[in-house]
């Protein structure tokens, strides 16, 4: 070999370590960048069916159809993609037929499609707060009912709530379309049956009102209220959303858990929807135990806190929320006295 075949020999084999040396690198980063998903989520609720990792491989046992969706992501993590709204769709249902005995779970198209963790958490919270008048156990069976305002056309918190607990429900809606979903549901799933009733509120305006019957008991409420005050806001939120799931900018709106404009968003938003409601339960002081909401955004609180005082009610609870990056709570507040309170647990007996 010639002096000038070696320098040029000596010059590959510089190159092809170096290009080792880069991959290693890029190896190393890669690892760095992935993303460490603990065993288990100690944010969420100690009852709640989804602290771990979804069990995508034993979910497409439960429902063949979710295998579809089913990738490696970028980690080479078992995932689907969360930007997709039928892939969200087809995890919710197979979700609720492993873990809640749902075999029928269908909504229209561009109906809210809600993630079911955080929707558990508010029902095991509510739990909570109904046993600290039953000897601190959360009270289970028919005779404790819970009004769920807003139950559109998913019906994920009576299915969650008849699951967990076998509490009955009364599901109120402005949607008729809507409540004809939900009516299917019920209709296809024998749990929900006798279970589950729906009702149409026929004056937008108004949220207890031609819902609650005369001489009703409910034990708690519990309301998921439209957080945005008009559908641009809700978009400009969901396009945020997307960004960050897909790691880029995303210019296009595409709901990926869905949500029709009545679902999403209300004359003054979040807060004037929990003042009305909060103004209006006084009617009803003696007709529901605990009145809760949930409340998505913490500068909205104070105004609450103060609507709250308005009104005299007896006691209010705050309690914290915490789905995956997603901080928020649930403000409930009852009429009753201690006395009164316990009163009202004791007939649970």
């Amino acid at each position: 070999m010639c002096k000038h075949e070696r320098r040029i020999a000596n010059w590959c084999s510089l190159l092809n370590s170096l290009d080792s040396q880069i991959l290693s690198i890029k190896e190393i980063d890669s690892l760095q960048s992935k993303k460490e998903h603990p065993s288990e989520k100690l944010n969420l609720h100690s009852r709640n069916k989804h602290r771990g990792r979804y069990p995508l491989q034993e979910l497409c046992v439960t429902l063949p159809a979710l295998q579809e969706f089913v990738h490696l992501n970028a980690f080479g993590d078992t995932s689907i993609d969360f930007a997709n709204p039928k892939a969200v769709m087809m995890l919710n249902s197979a979700l609720l037929k492993h873990y809640y005995h749902i075999d029928y779970w269908q909504i229209p198209d561009g109906y809210l499609c809600p993630p079911i963790p955080g929707r558990a958490d508010y029902l095991h919270y509510m739990a909570d707060l109904l046993g600290k008048v039953n000897k601190g156990k959360a009270p289970i069976g028919v005779q404790i009912k819970c009004l769920d305002i807003g139950v559109g056309a998913n019906c994920i918190y009576p299915i969650i709530g008849e699951a967990e607990y076998g509490w009955s429900f009364v599901g109120s809606d402005i949607d008729p379309i809507a409540l004809s979903a939900a009516e299917a549901i019920i209709m296809n799933n024998e749990t929900l049956k006798d279970k589950l009733a729906l009702r149409l509120q026929t004056h937008t305006q108004d949220i207890f009102k031609g819902i609650i019957k005369p001489n009703e008991r409910f034990d708690i409420s519990i309301c998921n209220p439209p957080f945005h005050a008009s559908m641009a806001e809700a978009n400009a939120g969901t396009l945020r959303k997307l960004s960050n799931l897909k790691q880029q900018r995303v210019s296009k709106v595409k709901l990926n858990f869905g949500g029709q404009s009545l679902e999403l968003c209300c004359k003054g938003g979040e807060a004037q929807f929990v003042k009305t409601m909060i103004l209006q339960s006084k009617a009803y002081a003696s007709s529901c135990l605990w009145f809760s909401t949930l409340v998505s955004k913490s500068e909205h609180l104070e105004s609450i806190y103060h609507t709250l005082e308005k009104v005299g009610v007896a006691t209010v609870k705050t309690i914290p929320m915490s789905t995956g990056n997603k901080i928020s709570r649930i403000v409930a507040w009852t009429f009753l006295n201690k006395e009164q309170q316990k009163s009202w647990g004791s007939a649970w007996k």
